[in-house]
């Protein structure tokens, strides 16, 4: 660059006012917004923080994994169970290949399978509508749940308060029925005459015992109703909040409307006393 052009350079500088003069390297701090907003959805709702994503609906979603936890192990014990009649379902054994079975005893086996699988048919005809049921409720709810508490209908906040508490009271007496169906079942004369079949051809585990699977379906419903019953508080505690907070809005309202007459009325007040 020449002189003149420095020069020339110098005398803007120089004439730049001082308080427009930047560095070059740095770039000018603007106040966040963010703060006063913040600051002001406050005043205008002082209770927000208390309305975050429920602890209700966590609940739920996982009561949901639950149901179809028992679903898949009610299907399971019964084809487990099945011998013969599993055949190509789930085990997918076949007799006929594992077993050193003819004639009579053959044929016996799979009579004994079929009559057990039948004996067996109401709890899997009623387990799999029951946690399906359920599971497709819980998912209902979880869905029509997905705004701020107090944003929802109170009949909705009452109908998850009450499906919830029921759930965890049926899911309880469920468990309970559906292991007395099973060990009654057991105990009959034709799972022992299976039993002694089986093992007299090696296959131990064919017993009378409740089985894994089964055993899963009554851990699954006990942690399901503790799902609904941890539910059924926290529901309850939203419903208190949600009160609380509604009848604290409506206090505030009602006195900024008292704030908003109060001035109206006192030059009134001033007027009929000089005259």
């Amino acid at each position: 660059m020449t002189d003149d052009s420095h020069e020339s350079l110098a005398m803007t500088d120089a004439h730049r006012p001082t308080g427009l003069r930047l560095d070059p390297h740095t770039t000018p701090e603007r106040p966040s917004p963010l703060p006063n907003m913040c600051r002001k959805s406050l005043e205008r709702n002082p209770n927000a923080h208390t309305f975050a994503p429920g602890e209700a609906s966590i609940v739920l979603i996982c009561s949901v994994l639950t149901n179809s936890l028992v679903l898949i192990c009610v299907v399971a014990a019964h084809m487990v169970s099945s011998g013969m009649s599993s055949r190509g379902g789930l085990v997918g054994f076949d007799i006929n290949s594992n077993f050193n079975l003819q004639g009579t005893e053959l044929q016996k086996v799979r009579e004994l399978d079929m009559e057990y699988s039948q004996m067996r048919a109401p709890g899997v005809y009623g387990g799999i509508p029951f946690s399906l049921t359920f599971g497709v409720l819980s998912l209902l709810f979880v869905v029509a749940g997905n705004k701020p508490p107090h944003r929802m209908s109170r009949k909705l906040l009452f109908g998850a308060l009450v499906f919830q508490a029921v759930g965890a009271v049926v899911y309880v007496v469920a468990v309970g029925l559906y292991l007395h169906f099973i060990i009654g079942v057991n105990a009959t004369d034709v799972c022992k005459q299976r039993e002694r079949l089986y093992a007299r051809n090696g296959y131990t585990w064919m017993s009378c015992d409740v089985g894994g699977a089964d055993a899963a379906v009554a851990m699954f419903g006990l942690i399901t109703a503790i799902l609904y019953t941890a539910g059924t508080v926290l529901t309850f505690q939203t419903i208190r909040r949600v009160r609380r907070y509604l009848q604290e809005r409506k206090r505030r309202e009602a006195d900024k409307q008292q704030a908003r007459a109060s001035p109206q009325r006192a030059p009134l007040r001033a007027e009929t006393s000089t005259v």
